[in-house]
């Protein structure tokens, strides 16, 4: 394996443990995605990797090289790892073009044009920070990365200061840069749909401890517990005869006749579809409508068992 992490342990008290003997392992080029709420030690974790942070215990080894464990600290300059932090640090004084090759080393010189034009930043290089979107300084900071070639590429909710409007774009952009350039990343967010669409592969952490690491289409419709089933999106709770099982709302279809009839209490408007929140035996349920639906109107659904999810009467209780 390209990224290899081993029983890591971090804490700043032996009471309160950040990350708890964390295993996993990472393809040369993949794109992987920590998931989880604030809080849950993934920007910690960051900082374990890129050597700001020293572990507790365990080893982190990456490019058949160890960089941390109980004999061996490597400094974060001898690393190779490039860190693009969520705030865009830019040097406000310098132009698009020395910030990029601020400190580089000579011999990443010819990359410049190449990393210039894969960014589509070809055309700012004399624009300052101040002079620049928000996006644009997205690009630079990872274009300032990624010209020193990393052995791996950390981005610390990139996304998160963009605007919603320019955000999928900027997805689609990033996705394809590093793609392109072969680079090995690991991206945290707290944005499902940051992980779902950019992610090879998800790693879902909660309270330090690693909760499922999936592809995206697993992760989703197969969740090995309720935590993860949750911070994935809207589910809704379906009694039958013999147990208790939920269902995604995309998986609810609208039809003329059924035993599952709803009534619906609220329609919103998302674009190509309707998102409806209804009601069924006093329980809230979800489900999508190719057209707008009346409050108070009674709607029957119909399901695929194969669609349903079961979890264990001890998990079913998080959804209370």
């Amino acid at each position: 394996m390209y990224l290899e992490v081993n029983d890591l342990v971090k804490f700043y008290n032996k009471e309160n443990l950040v990350i708890k003997k964390l295993n996993f392992s990472v393809n040369q080029g993949e794109i992987i995605s920590f998931l989880g709420e604030s809080g849950s030690g993934k920007t910690t974790f960051l900082k374990c990797l890129a050597g700001l942070e020293n572990i507790n215990s365990g080893s982190v080894k990456l490019n058949k090289r160890i960089l941390n464990d109980n004999n061996q600290f490597v400094k974060p300059q001898d690393r190779n790892i490039g860190f693009v932090f969520q705030d865009y640090p830019l040097f406000p004084h310098l132009n698009l073009k020395d910030n990029i090759l601020f400190n580089i080393d000579k011999k990443y010189l010819k990359k410049f044009d190449y990393i210039l034009n894969l960014s589509g930043l070809e055309n700012l290089v004399k624009r300052f920070p101040h002079e620049l979107s928000g996006g644009e300084q997205q690009r630079a900071c990872l274009a300032r990365a990624l010209i020193r070639e990393p052995d791996l590429l950390l981005l610390d909710e990139p996304f998160s200061n963009l605007d919603s409007e320019i955000k999928s774009s900027m997805r689609e952009e990033i996705y394809r840069i590093i793609k392109e350039t072969k680079t090995t990343t690991i991206l945290v967010t707290h944005d499902v749909n940051d992980a779902l669409n950019i992610a090879d592969r998800i790693l879902i952490f909660k309270a330090g401890i690693l909760q499922q690491y999936d592809d995206p289409v697993n992760m989703y419709c197969e969740p090995v517990n309720c935590y993860c089933a949750k911070i994935l999106g809207d589910l809704n709770k379906i009694s039958t005869n013999d147990d208790i099982y939920y269902l995604r709302p995309e998986n609810f279809k609208v039809v003329e006749k059924s035993k599952f009839e709803v009534i619906v209490k609220k329609c919103f408007f998302q674009g190509k579809e309707y998102k409806i929140m209804a009601s069924h035996n006093g329980e809230t349920c979800y489900f999508f409508s190719s057209k707008p639906l009346k409050v108070e109107q009674r709607v029957c659904l119909d399901y695929k068992k194969e669609d349903l999810i079961y979890f264990d009467s001890m998990c079913r209780n998080f959804f209370e």
